[in-house]
């Protein structure tokens, strides 16, 4: 797992992801959007640029549109606004015809809703940046999500597709090592599932004992 995103459209969750030290980038969707109050072209718009003005990397905006030509004008649109800013569309006939537009354009994308290995092939074929299966959503049918990811990174590797894929739908710690472990390109999950990593009952304990030891000490020298 080359990269770490943060799935919200939250920005002091963002500027705290990024004060941290490790985010690579961030994925929103319109109900991360609806859960902070955006809505009105006009706002997202202005939201999508505050994430970009936070992050370093790319910034998956999502179309709203179904039909080829709306989210053509939107994709379009949504790129426009920055360079960070990666075009983010479903897996559907009409989705795939749009990233074969956006590849052709130079436009970045990533393709959602991602539930299975041959969806994934045909969002390589059309020249997806990303692919992101959503492995969470799987677990809850009782589908081994990561199983999933170690599909698709078989049939990528195996014909070379510049694709990454881009675990979505993570909800814990235990999916972003599973990521870690089987070979994702990048994880993206709520920013409570990466801080969980710094917690280890060990870790408090040495840290305790390190600083007891540390006053012990200087009481001693006084």
């Amino acid at each position: 797992m080359n990269e770490i995103f943060i799935d919200t459209a939250n920005l002091n969750d963002i500027q705290e992801a990024q004060d941290f030290g490790v985010l690579d980038g961030v994925t929103t969707n319109p109900t991360l959007m609806a859960k902070e109050g955006i809505s009105g072209d006009d706002l997202v718009q202005k939201h999508y640029l505050a994430i970009c003005a936070i992050v370093e990397g790319d910034v998956s905006a999502e179309v709203i549109a179904t039909d080829y030509e709306g989210m053509i004008l939107e994709g379009e649109q949504l790129a426009n606004l920055d360079s960070k800013i990666v075009v983010k569309v479903p897996m559907t006939q009409a989705g795939i015809r749009a990233i074969k537009y956006f590849s052709n354009k130079g436009i970045k994308t990533n393709c959602t809703l991602v539930f299975s290995a041959g969806q994934a092939l045909l969002a390589a074929k059309a020249g997806a940046t990303y692919v992101s299966p959503f492995i969470g959503r799987l677990d809850d049918i009782s589908v081994d999500g990561l199983g999933l990811i170690k599909e698709i990174r078989e049939i990528y590797d195996h014909y070379i597709f510049p694709t990454q894929i881009l675990a979505a739908s993570v909800r814990n710690s235990t999916h972003i090592l599973g990521c870690a472990k089987i070979g994702a390109d990048v994880i993206t999950s709520p920013l409570s599932a990466i801080l969980s990593f710094l917690k280890h009952p060990l870790t408090d304990s040495g840290l305790a004992q390190f600083l007891a030891d540390h006053k012990r000490v200087a009481a001693q020298n006084n």
